[in-house]
């Protein structure tokens, strides 16, 4: 009674073994060989590495103009970026300038404002004898196109930091060539309820 139990046991142990030793090569046909635990954790993080955290990309374009772009690898748009916000902070800086001129202008030749040279002198391209009204007006102009251009300069600044929070948002899509869309027509007979047929033509999309 031992023995056999014994052979049945030995058998058993046989017959797993062949199992184990099917499914293991079975397995290998799709691992390949010298592929480790470890490897496989790298593999998984540098696959997680390959597109930035959008939080990330949003951070470095508030931080410093252009640096989502580049963490997008979009190097391209830096130029666009600081031309921009270069050229409106120059403009900028030719209005203020100018308002400051006319400013103190109309200070210091309005007869109604005894504390003349508040805002400094009288700037040499702009006549003794200007006409008060002009001034009035030139200044405001100048004082207006300036607080515009400090909005267009905001509004810049957050649309740096936009476009590389959306591309990091939408750079996983795919986007490759092998898109594609099939469009067929085909017509047909349309027939509802108790009413005659009538022709009809069907459109079916497949992408």
């Amino acid at each position: 009674m031992t023995r056999s139990i014994s052979l049945i046991l030995f058998l058993g142990l046989i017959l797993c073994e062949q199992g184990f030793s099917q499914n293991f090569s079975s397995y290998q046909k799709f691992v390949p060989q010298n592929y480790s635990l470890k490897q496989a954790l790298a593999d998984s993080a540098s696959e997680k590495k390959v597109y930035p955290e959008p939080k990330m990309v949003l951070r470095r374009s508030l931080i410093i103009p252009g640096w989502g772009q580049v963490t997008n690898k979009q190097a391209w748009k830096v130029p666009i970026v600081y031309g921009l916000l270069g050229g409106l902070t120059y403009y900028s800086i030719y209005l203020h300038k100018n308002y400051h001129d006319y400013r103190a202008a109309f200070y210091n030749l309005n007869p109604d404002t005894p504390d003349d040279n508040r805002f400094g002198p009288t700037p040499g391209y702009i006549p003794e004898n200007a006409n008060l009204n002009s001034l009035r007006e030139t200044r405001n102009f100048y004082r207006n196109r300036r607080d515009l251009v400090y909005v267009f300069i905001g509004l810049s600044y957050a649309l740096n930091a936009i476009d590389a929070y959306v591309f990091a948002h939408l750079r996983p899509f795919d986007v490759s060539d092998d898109l594609s869309m099939n469009a067929k027509v085909r017509p047909g007979v349309l027939a509802i309820g108790n009413a005659e047929p009538v022709p009809s033509i069907s459109l079916s999309l497949n992408f």
